[in-house]
């Protein structure tokens, strides 16, 4: 008996060893993969042109960057924040080392509409410093054409093609889809613009859908027209459009001649021509092997970091709600009621905090998690000042929250608006009686004990009840956008009613006070706090750690999104809509859908 215990003691000991060295290990692995992957902060040479090409793609939220794996260098790459892209190129105005920039959208990660009009502007006050601004392309589509005008000349490939015919926006329907299911969408809704359901009940725009969409393809049309026509001078914006009108940049040849590129050049003719006019760019090395001496931006964000980030007791923070409006807690995507009202809470109680910035970039969710947010957004201007900077969208439920701020500024392209709410309740009884077979059968206490269930229709006094939610929701609703933008009820009611605005007409209806991007938001910030040269900018964000991030990568939500975004192509992001809203329950102030412009 006492060998046994004796042999059972080291068998256990040994057991207990072993395992705490596995555990060990394994961290050291996982921790030393991180950091392997982790990008390298470069030196910045003397005469670098820095490179604006987002291949790494650009998010509003800290929260939201998703990294991919590099298998070649072996390290991770993360989308850099708009954030970052906005003070590296004001920071590479007054550096020595950058001698000026290079645009090259040719391999470009995703970026926004709006980010992409903030980042422009940027680029336009960068050349106030005297540097260069060039750019170069194989391909130019409209929109990328129109941030690459911002530059001082414009290059592009002898067999390239660039793209310029005018804006379109297709909305993709799926009644008929359903139809062949036997689901049946159960709508109750309240405005006339309230578009967000149309595609499950319908096969086409309704007409005041289609007025809707006429002006917003029209207003961001005009933008991107009078962007082009005063940075290219030369021809009116009728001119510009005339060209559009008859496709008459048909070839390189036609865009040479008719003055959207200064000159076909093949790419290493561009290089050789950046170095014939400013031999400063010249990589160290033989001069017979010329090439120029480049840092990309994402590159030069990272071996700045700490440049970029000033410490001082005078803070103003910084915080997102960049995604969907959902009730509780903030996910990948996701705007979470209860997280985004702490971190405006922290912020209010924070003494060093002087003024808050709420990037908003939303489509809207959740009515009630929306009212939960606006309510901290109400105490917390109380205190200090509140602006909102508005991103790609700040609509519905997005423009919601935004409603209680002191200042409202917006891009142009912001897609904003669409006050008013409606609830979606899909009756699957058919589909699974007549498809698949199945009947369900149910016993309660009362006659709507079980009302919502996706498995019976609606009754009358049901819809009844549900459209009195509604309504109640939307009267609070444009109740806190009348007290908030200093308007009546009826004013409000005028230009809500569900309906979408491009943020150039939202200044015309007093939907924002002005336009301007994130930095505009932040220097506005500054002054109404009152504390000059001396702040910090703290972003306030669940930010997770590199280990957090690289298992992110391999959830199996990401795995799945990104094998379908694969198959799908273009029809992925309509999915993606589709899933989010039908994923939601209750009363909904909501984007109508994602508008994508082509």
């Amino acid at each position: 008996m006492k060998n046994f215990f004796k042999t059972f003691g080291a068998a256990l000991l040994a057991f207990v060893v072993g395992t705490v060295l596995m555990v060990i290990m394994t961290f050291g692995f996982f921790a030393g993969l991180t950091a392997s992957l982790r990008p390298s902060q470069p030196a910045v040479p003397d005469g670098a042109v820095l490179r604006i090409d987002f291949r790494t793609g650009i998010v509003n939220s800290p929260d939201n960057r998703i990294g991919t794996i590099d298998v070649n260098r072996m390290e991770i790459t993360m989308p850099n924040t708009l954030l970052e892209a906005v003070q590296a190129i004001q920071l590479a105005a007054a550096d020595p080392r950058i001698s000026g920039i290079c645009i090259d959208l040719d391999n470009s990660g995703t970026v926004s509409l709006a980010d992409l009009e903030e980042i422009r502007a940027e680029l336009i006050k960068f050349k106030e410093s005297g540097k260069f601004v060039w750019a170069y392309g194989n391909v130019y589509s409209q929109t990328g054409y129109w941030f690459a005008s911002a530059a001082d000349r414009v290059y592009m490939n002898p067999e390239g093609l660039l793209d310029w015919r005018g804006i379109a926006a297709n909305v993709m329907f799926y009644k008929g889809l359903l139809d062949k299911l036997g689901v049946e969408v159960q709508v109750i809704r309240h405005g006339s613009f309230k578009s967000a359901v149309e595609p499950y009940i319908m096969d086409h725009m309704s007409p005041t859908n289609r007025l809707q969409m006429e002006t917003l393809v029209d207003a961001l049309w005009e933008t991107l027209v009078s962007d082009v026509a005063a940075s290219r001078p030369g021809h009116t914006p009728a001119e510009w459009k005339q060209y559009a009108a008859t496709m008459a940049v048909a070839t390189p040849e036609d865009a040479r001649r008719l003055g959207f590129v200064d000159d076909l050049l093949y790419r290493d003719q561009f290089d050789a021509l950046l170095l014939a006019e400013h031999p400063e760019v010249q990589a160290p090395g033989r001069k017979e092997a010329a090439t120029v001496q480049q840092v990309a931006l994402d590159q030069y964000i990272a071996a700045n970091l700490m440049a970029m980030h000033r410490m001082s007791h005078n803070r103003v923070a910084l915080i997102y709600a960049d995604g969907q409006i959902v009730d509780g807690e903030s996910g990948r995507n996701s705007v979470g009621g209860a997280t985004l009202a702490d971190q405006i809470a922290l912020a209010r109680r924070d003494d060093q905090i002087k003024a808050v910035v709420l990037r908003v970039n939303s489509p809207g969710g959740s009515a009630l998690a929306s009212e939960v947010i606006w309510r901290e957004v109400e105490l917390c201007r109380e205190q200090k000042p509140v602006i909102v900077s508005m991103g790609s969208m700040a609509a519905s439920g997005g423009y919601y929250i935004s409603s209680g701020a002191d200042v409202i500024l917006a891009d142009r392209v912001t897609q904003t608006g669409s006050i008013g709410v409606f609830g979606m309740v899909p009756n699957l009884q058919k589909t699974l009686r007549d498809k698949v077979g199945i009947n369900v059968d149910v016993v309660r206490t009362n006659a709507s004990a079980d009302m919502g269930s996706v498995v019976r229709p609606l009754s009358t006094d049901e819809r009844t009840y549900l459209q009195n939610q509604v309504e109640r929701t939307y009267r609070t609703f444009v109740d806190h956008v009348a007290d908030g933008r200093n308007m009546t009820f009826d004013q409000v009611d005028a230009i809500g009613q569900g309906r979408v605005w491009l943020g150039v007409n939202a200044r015309e209806n007093g939907l924002v006070d002005g336009f301007g991007g994130l930095s505009d938001a932040l220097a506005l910030a500054v002054d109404r706090a009152g504390i000059g040269e001396d702040f910090e900018i703290r972003e306030i964000v669940s930010e997770p750690t590199p280990f957090g991030t690289l298992l992110s990568m391999f959830s199996t939500q990401a795995r799945t999104d990104r094998v379908l975004q694969d198959e799908l192509g273009v029809l992925f992001r309509p999915y993606l809509a589709m899933r989010q809203l039908l994923g939601q329950t209750g009363v909904l102030a909501r984007m109508p859908y994602e508008v994508t412009f082509e």
